[in-house]
């Protein structure tokens, strides 16, 4: 069917006086769903503009007029008796048919009604952060805008991920299971979205799952912007970014095993060396560390100095380097399994005790030097800085969180280093 014509004296219509007109007709008509009802005006109008509103109202405006108000009733019948079609059908054949945004909100609201309801039927809506979560990326337009762009099934695709990691997730559904500890993004994201790469950094779905992480581990809905801190951040819920890149620093570890690795690890322990592992190594061959009592601290220069001072008499000593690594957990996993006792400590800052209480749910480990009259005793040895971040309890010695609570500062556990060396060598 061929075009509609337009009637003849339609080319004045795109003139100077009648476009910003017209333009703000269409504004206010798609805005109300069509509605001929209230005024439209221009602001600072050019000549031509002034006589063209003149002609539609037959009302004389001066030529220091400031702004031309039009009412659209009247607009509409100008156009009409002058060329037989009202204002909806003009701006139609001029520009094409109307939006109705309206009918848009209605069904953008009803989409993200339905993506919202949906999340909320997941077994983790009962969970605090889960529901956080939610809220967030509703309130704060992220939904808005998957829905806009028509992602919005992502939510649910991050949803089945935040499953499938916390472990609430239906096994009869085909989940991936890859060996103990680890579980490759790459495998991840085929089995919730069907494309390998849905999870790679930057994809939304990878920002959708890393804010609910971030929600989870108790330091709202914040990403790492670093590579470090985002691969981290995968890693506390179990998945793995890079196998290679995944590491644990250990010395005089020892190990069980007739393997390349396990003689590199006896061989380092033998000349007190401290030495680094990856999650590739720890999974492609078993790696069952020797010791039976193993402790673990948080910063690197505790186990430098014990390196520096005990060789390979001190214990055997694993340091998680902040938050514990996929390699960290997996070799850790595995010294208990087969045996080991753990004795675990991190700063006293409210991340070290989230580590800590951690360490002891996941592994049964024990608190090393993390009481309260511990705190109290290295408080005063130096200066500290203010404690940042949510507060977090600390099970083994509640009143170790209220003794920081109550002080404010922050321990570096590098403070306690002449304690530790003697708890290493006593060992």
């Amino acid at each position: 069917m061929p075009p509609e014509r337009e009637p003849s004296g339609f080319d004045e219509l795109r003139g100077e006086g009648w476009t910003r007109l017209l333009a703000a007709a269409r504004r206010r008509l798609e805005r109300t769903g069509g509605a001929l009802d209230g005024d439209i005006g221009l602001s600072a109008p050019v000549e031509a503009e002034r006589r063209t509103v003149i002609g539609v109202t037959g009302r004389y405006r001066p030529e220091t007029v400031k702004r031309l108000s039009v009412p659209l009733r009247e607009l509409d019948g100008y156009l009409y008796d002058r060329y037989g079609t009202g204002l909806l059908q003009t701006l139609g054949r001029l520009h094409g048919p109307l939006r109705d945004r309206p009918a848009e909100r209605a069904d953008e609201q009803g989409r993200r009604d339905r993506a919202l309801e949906s999340a909320h039927s997941s077994r983790l809506a009962r969970q605090g952060w889960f529901a956080a979560w939610l809220d967030r990326i509703a309130a704060d337009g992220t939904l808005t805008r998957l829905v806009r762009r028509g992602d919005a099934p992502l939510l649910g695709a991050a949803v089945r991920v935040l499953e499938r990691l916390t472990g609430d997730v239906d096994g009869s559904a085909g989940s991936p299971k890859p060996a103990p500890g680890v579980l490759p993004l790459p495998v991840l994201a085929e089995w919730a979205t069907g494309d390998t790469k849905a999870l790679v950094p930057g994809a939304p779905l990878e920002q959708l799952v890393l804010r609910a992480l971030a929600q989870r581990a108790g330091g709202g809905s914040e990403v790492p912007t670093d590579r470090a801190g985002r691969r981290a951040l995968w890693e506390s819920a179990g998945a793995i970014a890079d196998d290679l890149a995944s590491q644990v620093l250990v010395l005089n570890i020892g190990a069980e095993g007739d393997t390349v690795v396990c003689d590199w690890l006896r061989d380092a322990a033998d000349f007190g060396i401290p030495f680094r592992l990856t999650l590739h190594q720890l999974a492609t061959d078993p790696v069952v560390p020797a010791a039976r009592t193993v402790f673990v601290c948080e910063n690197p220069a505790v186990l430098r100095a014990a390196a520096g001072e005990l060789r390979e008499t001190g214990a055997a000593l694993v340091c998680t380097e902040g938050v514990p690594s996929a390699a960290c957990h997996k070799l850790l996993g595995d010294a208990v399994r087969a045996g080991a006792r753990l004795h675990w400590r991190a700063d006293f800052d409210w991340v070290g005790l989230r580590i800590t209480a951690n360490a002891m749910a996941r592994h049964g480990a024990r608190p090393w030097r993390m009481t309260a009259a511990d705190y109290t005793a290295a408080l005063g040895e130096g200066g500290s800085t203010p404690l940042a971040g949510p507060p977090a309890p600390s099970p083994w010695d509640p009143g170790l969180a209220l003794s920081m609570a109550a002080s404010g500062s922050t321990v570096m556990e590098e403070r306690l280093l002449p304690v530790l060396l003697s708890d290493l060598t006593r060992a």
